[in-house]
């Protein structure tokens, strides 16, 4: 499981970038690139980090579920994922 500090911070990032969304959008239609340096630097969605849901772990991450590999292991295993089960040949 992820430190809370970092999840608090991601979740802290994510409403910033909400906040200036429309204003960085604005700068950049403009070509206003000075302006756009004033903004506070976690505004920018490239700082953004994908992390899973339930641990909070980064690494392993997969889209289409919104959790990390063995976050998603153990919901397919428990059945939690509809359509998902265990591979057998």
């Amino acid at each position: 499981m992820a430190k809370k500090s970092w999840i608090q911070r991601e979740k802290k990032k994510r409403e910033l970038v909400a906040k200036y969304a429309a204003k960085r959008a604005e700068l950049k239609a403009n070509h206003d690139y000075a302006g756009l340096s004033k903004l506070p630097r976690n505004s920018s969605t490239v700082r953004l980090v994908n992390r899973c849901s339930l641990s909070g772990r980064r690494h392993g991450f997969l889209r289409k579920f919104g959790v990390s590999r063995l976050a998603f292991r153990e919901m397919a295993r428990n059945g939690l994922i509809p359509g998902v089960t265990k591979a057998s040949w």
